[in-house]
């Protein structure tokens, strides 16, 4: 599920404060990245066996590389998906998301927003 609408997607940060910013508001690095991309993600368990869900943060650099920590990201839209174990993350429009997570989810996006209004870099056009 796209959760659009928060002024997240296209913001332009430094991959450092980035870092920072989204481990402040309760997202890490996943190990998802190469030398041109990161993912945060931020996960949420239930009492349903087997099912987690996460938000997900993604960029691409759009100058230098993520292995050398000298990156400029532009960040994509958020994503919430559904963990199924052991098949993956599912996005899709069949996919059901308790309000609860939708409502903490938008919540976490809020705080993330406000942190990047700081960091944010002025893309060249």
């Amino acid at each position: 599920m796209k959760l659009e609408g928060h002024g997240i997607e296209d913001s332009v940060v430094n991959l450092k404060p980035l870092d920072h910013l989204m481990e402040k508001a309760g997202l890490i690095r996943a190990s998802g990245w190469d030398y041109e991309r990161v993912t945060y993600d931020y996960k949420m368990e239930t009492n349903e066996k087997n099912v987690t869900f996460y938000l997900r943060v993604q960029g691409h650099a759009i100058e230098g590389d993520v292995d050398r920590g000298n990156a400029v990201i532009k960040l994509l839209t958020p994503l919430l998906g559904k963990h199924y174990y052991p098949h993956g993350v599912e996005y899709g429009d069949g996919e059901e998301f308790p309000d609860n997570i939708v409502q903490k989810s938008n919540q976490i996006l809020k705080k993330v927003k406000e942190y990047i209004d700081e960091f944010k870099v002025e893309e060249n056009a």
